[in-house]
């Protein structure tokens, strides 16, 4: 069984920047095999939305299309950690952001862009 935890959330003005992390553990978890995940939901028990993905080796990365040109996920698995850089960050990237591996989610750190 996998345990993610997120943390980096805040209160950011618009076009402002956050760094996301979400440490990744578990017994027998290989973290550098598998592909790991950002999503973000806006509003509470809502439906979350892919946000960016990077695959094993970090040789590979997808984002959502509302995203592209502003954030960049990247991981270091010496420290089983994924991280979500945002930059321009809009009103409409408030959400709360969750880590996913396996099916996998975290409790999710608050983001919240308002001037």
């Amino acid at each position: 069984q996998v345990h993610l935890v997120e943390s980096g959330g805040g209160l950011v003005q618009p076009g402002g920047s956050l760094r996301l992390a979400c440490l990744a553990s578990g017994s027998g978890f290989s973290f550098s095999s598998y592909t790991m995940s950002w999503y973000r939901s806006h509003t509470p028990g809502k439906e979350r939305e892919l946000v960016a993905s990077v695959l094993p080796s970090g040789t590979f990365t997808d984002y959502a299309d509302a995203v592209k040109g502003r954030f960049t996920v990247s991981r270091d698995d010496a420290m089983n950690t994924i991280y979500l850089q945002m930059n321009s960050l809009k009103p409409d990237d408030t959400a709360v952001y969750y880590c996913n591996v396996l099916g996998a989610f975290g409790r999710g750190t608050q983001v919240t862009v308002s001037s």
